[in-house]
């Protein structure tokens, strides 16, 4: 399989949600920005990768029996904390560094759109590495394992950071309890995320299969929702979060 067909296949699962939710913004946002953080989320991606395998090889130095232990402490740390915590924080870091001290930022909904974004660009980097050792299989194969992707991990990816967007824009109507708001919706995000990640892995019969599936039809019915709501919201009052 060419180099070329295997990228279209680990990109085309975020550039598709990428042009969904675009068409869900009234007032588009420059495609110089959009491109930004896309590239961004890839690259911090990257980082995340990086550091979670650090300190994963560093743990196993340290704690040879890690992963023959089936401890729910351990089972917490790997998969909502070494995974979830990191990821979503990755992904929230580059919104925080180059959207919120944006002045051209003046509407709620551009916070969870560039949550999207940077989420995008961090599961399209995520597919290149997933599929790369498949990258002897067949087209066939590559095209199943990228769909399953588009419906799986990488909508995971953009709800859950849609879901922190909301919260992180509604936080700027909340100057009193901004941070208490913003921490909420991240803890959500983080859970769901850890809980996805832990079913899909750790759960067996239906459960692995129906956790999975009710946590991305409940973070969708929830981010629809707050599409609509932040519409409805004009100006942005930034404060730092």
């Amino acid at each position: 399989m060419n180099y070329f067909l295997y990228i279209i296949f680990a990109i085309a699962p975020s550039a598709i949600w990428l042009l969904f939710y675009l068409k869900k913004d009234s007032h588009p946002e420059s495609r110089h920005m959009i491109l930004k953080i896309f590239f961004l989320g890839m690259l911090v991606a990257g980082l995340a990768a990086m550091f979670e395998l650090g300190i994963f090889e560093l743990i196993i130095l340290l704690f040879p029996g890690f992963l023959h232990t089936n401890s729910v402490l351990i089972m917490v740390f790997r998969f909502f904390v070494l995974v979830a915590l990191i990821e979503e924080f990755a992904k929230y870091i580059i919104v925080k560094r180059f959207v919120l001290a944006d002045a051209n930022l003046d509407e709620p909904l551009d916070i969870m759109l560039y949550m999207i974004i940077s989420a995008l660009g961090f599961a399209a980097l995520e597919n290149i590495l997933v599929l790369f050792p498949f990258n002897g299989n067949s087209i066939q194969d590559n095209l199943i394992l990228a769909f399953s992707r588009f419906l799986g991990a990488t909508f995971l990816h953009t709800l859950a950071s849609g879901t922190i967007g909301y919260f992180l824009a509604m936080s700027f109507s909340h100057h009193i309890q901004r941070k208490s708001v913003f921490i909420l919706g991240f803890a959500i995000a983080v859970i769901l995320h850890g809980l996805y990640n832990l079913s899909i892995i750790s759960f067996e019969g239906k459960f692995q299969s129906l956790t999975p599936v009710a946590i991305l039809l409940g973070l969708l019915i929830f981010t629809t929702w707050g599409f609509q709501k932040l519409k409805k919201l004009k100006g942005l009052s930034k404060v730092s979060v």
